[in-house]
């Protein structure tokens, strides 16, 4: 078992608990060096998920991805044991048992000086969940004009430098939209700031191949098997950018906002929202 704090969390907090280092605490309570790296350079990694009433939602395969990303940034990562009990904990301390809840687990390379060998600091690993706040029916994106590099050193891992993706989602809110949706260098579709991107051309259900620079989303790889069990045509495949804009029907997929359709790109309203391979 994961150690716990021994704070009174079985009253409704003032504040939200975090589990930070092995304890749950008030949020006001964890305090990260100014040394750590993932403060201080963005070296670090983090998994979102969705519990419904207290359940976590493909806890493994958030667990098997984050250890992907920690491969890649060659720093440790939490056991399963410890990644589920910390999520427990975290949710159990908030009284979110009965609400469908936002939980991200992040981890850092620790605090020390910038290029330090690995594993001479122990990671810094954070655990938050807060109750999720609903969207609307369907989503409106923009085409924004900055790339996803598919050759970068981060590509497919979920990193906490997340610079580009603020830049990115301010744009699209400037232009009234909630999601921005980048090309990679090839001019190719990619993903958005925080979703995958799936959409109908001639008929054809399409998605970006993980070649793309896309990150390997969990909801999008249950999509795609839903599809393979249903016999539903998908292909993974790239496709101009501007595709998006022409498509028939297109949704967003992510563990937050599960399969949600895309209403306009760039002001141009799609003809079905939500179209049939959505609502399937």
């Amino acid at each position: 078992m994961v150690p716990c704090s021994s704070h009174n969390y079985m009253k409704s907090p003032a504040e939200p608990f975090v589990w930070f280092r092995g304890n749950v605490v008030p949020q006001s309570e964890a305090h990260v060096s100014p040394q750590d790296q993932g403060f201080s350079v963005g070296d670090g990694v983090f998994e979102t998920l969705k519990t419904y009433k207290g359940k976590p939602f493909s806890l493994m395969r958030h667990w098997n991805r984050l250890v992907n990303s920690c491969q890649k940034i060659n720093v440790q990562t939490p056991t399963f044991i410890a990644f589920k009990d910390m999520i427990e904990q975290t949710i159990t301390a908030n009284h979110l048992e009965d609400a469908d809840a936002r939980v991200r687990v992040t981890v850092t390379s620790g605090a020390g000086t910038l290029g330090a060998p690995r594993g001479a600091v122990e990671p810094t690993v954070v655990c938050t969940a807060a109750q999720v706040v609903e969207r609307g029916d369907a989503e409106r994106v923009v085409i924004v004009p900055w790339t996803r590099n598919e050759r970068s050193a981060l590509a497919g891992v979920k990193s906490i430098s997340y610079g580009e993706n603020v830049i990115a989602l301010n744009h699209a809110r400037t232009h009234g939209a909630g999601e921005p949706v980048f090309a990679n260098t090839a001019g190719h579709l990619c993903e958005g700031a925080t979703t995958n991107v799936f959409l109908v051309h001639q008929g054809s259900l399409h998605t970006p191949p993980l070649s793309s620079g896309c990150l390997p989303g969990i909801t999008r790889e249950r999509v795609l098997e839903l599809c393979h069990e249903h016999r539903i045509p998908v292909f993974e495949d790239n496709l101009p950018v501007s595709s998006l804009r022409e498509a028939e029907e297109a949704f967003l997929t992510s563990s937050i906002r599960e399969i949600h359709p895309i209403s306009h790109v760039d002001d141009i309203p799609l003809s079905l929202c939500p179209g049939p391979k959505s609502s399937n």
